[in-house]
């Protein structure tokens, strides 16, 4: 049994975040990044999804979304473990930026860029390493392999 202290107003804004996860648009756009998308560094990120793609449509609009919500989660208006139990994709999403972070933040000449999804992550992390030790490393080893597996072009039939 948890010993959150989630109020019902917290619960709501958590199910409200939820709905907007089903929108279409973002939904689409959350399969996009999670499946294909892939840059190391900002150069890359311009030159594969240039402004006015579909692509570079989707990556603003998921980080965008991930942004705001941690951005809520952060100012305490949705509780950390509650949210936390359930959202494991803002975790995903700071881990394939995360290589662009320090380059985005001096180019833009905004230490603060995407300052909430990586404050979130953080939590997050803590959070597992209580909670789950171990999981953190195993997760990550995880994704970074899936992350691998997908940049492999397709074999031939044999």
């Amino acid at each position: 049994m948890s010993t959150s202290t989630a109020t019902h107003d917290q619960a709501n804004m958590m199910l409200r975040v939820y709905e907007m996860r089903r929108e279409p648009r973002l939904r689409q756009a959350r399969a996009w990044f999670i499946a294909k998308f892939s840059a190391a560094t900002p150069e890359e990120l311009a030159k594969k999804y240039p402004q006015g793609t579909e692509e570079n449509a989707s990556f603003r609009m998921l980080i965008g979304y991930w942004e705001m919500v941690c951005g809520i989660l952060n100012r305490g208006l949705m509780d950390d473990e509650l949210f936390f139990e359930n959202n494991n994709e803002l975790w995903l999403v700071w881990f394939k930026i995360k290589p662009l972070i320090l380059a985005m933040r001096q180019s833009s000449k905004n230490p603060r860029l995407f300052a909430q999804l990586e404050a979130a992550a953080t939590r997050l992390e803590a959070w597992w390493d209580r909670v789950a030790p171990g999981y953190l490393d195993h997760h990550r080893n995880r994704i970074a392999q899936l992350i691998a597996q997908a940049a492999q072009p397709p074999q031939p039939n044999s």
